[in-house]
């Protein structure tokens, strides 16, 4: 793989830490600025949003800037939004640096994306890109334990600065070994990026990314206090939970690419009925500690196994239904993170309602079920391809 690959690895790692590392704060944020966990737990659906409204605009309006400065101005905007986090003295100012490092996120994410299947040969393009979303998993790993303990330990506002730091790092990386020059899809105008949205057989594929990412963030999103409440482990070994989850995240993410390189729609077929099933499971394994941690292995590793498919899917899809706008597309593709704000919210008002933590799981896999439903008719309509593309 080349060198400007592990760049962007570097980058999604920072951007992957403060994307998750809130996961295992939200207790922490909750206590510390004497808001309920729900309203915590919109700290999660606020930034989800910025990915989802900022991914499309921003990729479109910086359409034609080269790609390297682009990244790079990303990335500054991104050590910004995580250094004014970590100098919130409220609920509303996290709220809004939070949007701030969103904005960065989806604009890296969906260039990143296109830049990375470019880099390599077709066979490898979803390999390359599990490459470069790699840096996510292995911040869920590394990163997000480590950050719950230093917001455990010195406060949460620590960690965003030490997020900060990263990002500084990620600057540095893309400065470094991205060649000064990258190809670069011509600027999509309004009415290419209206098209995609008009194009049916993308519309599946948002949907799909929605409600997987929706199902999976429904559990992930209070992942911590679930543990501590439900499953009965102390504060203090959630963090080493989340790094056997993160681990579970990167085997998965590996292989998720590899067995979406030939067939993208088969595999992530059998990857949301397995995560559909395993979700579901939890529900009832998440009260014995062993049961538990069991099933959060599975769970991770399917969480994120469909993420290089579903990103390769639609890029494939563009180029055959919308080529003029692939760039808008993948963006949109990223959007689809407004599943994670509606699982974030439909968590809150699960745990919020008489149903409990513990009903999280089973609401989450009834989302992936219906990516599921999406997966199957997207791949009936793939065997008559000429039909859709008049009619999409």
């Amino acid at each position: 793989m080349p060198l400007a690959l592990y760049a962007l690895t570097i980058a999604a790692y920072a951007i992957g830490t403060t994307e998750f590392v809130i996961v295992g704060l939200l207790p922490t944020v909750a206590t510390d600025l004497g808001i309920t966990l729900p309203l915590a737990g919109l700290i999660v659906s606020i930034y989800a949003l910025g990915v989802t409204f900022g991914a499309p605009i921003l990729t479109a309006l910086t359409g034609r800037i080269e790609r390297k400065p682009l990244l790079l101005g990303l990335m500054m905007l991104f050590i910004a939004g995580n250094a004014l986090a970590g100098l919130s003295p409220s609920y509303e100012m996290l709220l809004v640096a939070r949007i701030l490092s969103a904005f960065a996120h989806g604009v890296f994410f969906s260039v990143g994306a296109t830049i990375a299947a470019d880099l390599v040969p077709a066979n490898r393009r979803a390999s390359a890109i599990a490459l470069m979303f790699m840096g996510l998993t292995v911040a869920i790993v590394t990163g997000v334990p480590l950050g719950t303990v230093i917001g455990q330990t010195f406060g949460w506002r620590a960690t965003f600065w030490a997020v900060a730091g990263l990002g500084a790092i990620a600057l540095t990386a893309i400065a470094a070994l991205l060649p000064p020059t990258l190809s670069k899809a011509a600027p999509a105008s309004i009415l290419d990026q209206v098209r995609v949205l008009g194009s049916g057989r993308l519309l599946l594929v948002f949907g799909m990314t929605a409600l997987g990412y929706g199902g999976t963030f429904v559990t992930f999103t209070l992942l911590a206090p679930m543990l501590e409440d439900v499953t009965g482990f102390a504060a203090s070994s959630v963090s080493l939970v989340l790094v056997l989850y993160g681990l579970a995240i990167a085997a998965g993410n590996i292989v998720g690419g590899r067995i979406a390189d030939r067939n993208p729609v088969k595999a992530l077929t059998f990857l949301f009925a397995a995560q559909a099933a395993v979700l579901a499971l939890f529900t009832f394994t998440s009260v014995s500690a062993i049961p538990a941690l069991m099933t959060l292995s599975a769970l991770g590793f399917l969480s994120f196994a469909n993420v290089p498919g579903l990103q390769l899917y639609v890029v494939q899809l563009a180029k055959q239904h919308r080529p003029g706008a692939v760039d808008v597309a993948s963006a949109l593709n990223i959007a689809a993170n407004l599943g994670i704000a509606a699982g974030a919210w439909i968590g809150g008002l699960v745990v919020a309602s008489p149903l409990g933590l513990q009903a999280t799981p089973w609401v989450g896999a009834i989302l992936v079920a219906g990516a599921l439903v999406l997966t199957l008719i997207s791949s009936m309509l793939d065997r008559r391809p000429e039909p859709v593309a008049q009619t999409a």
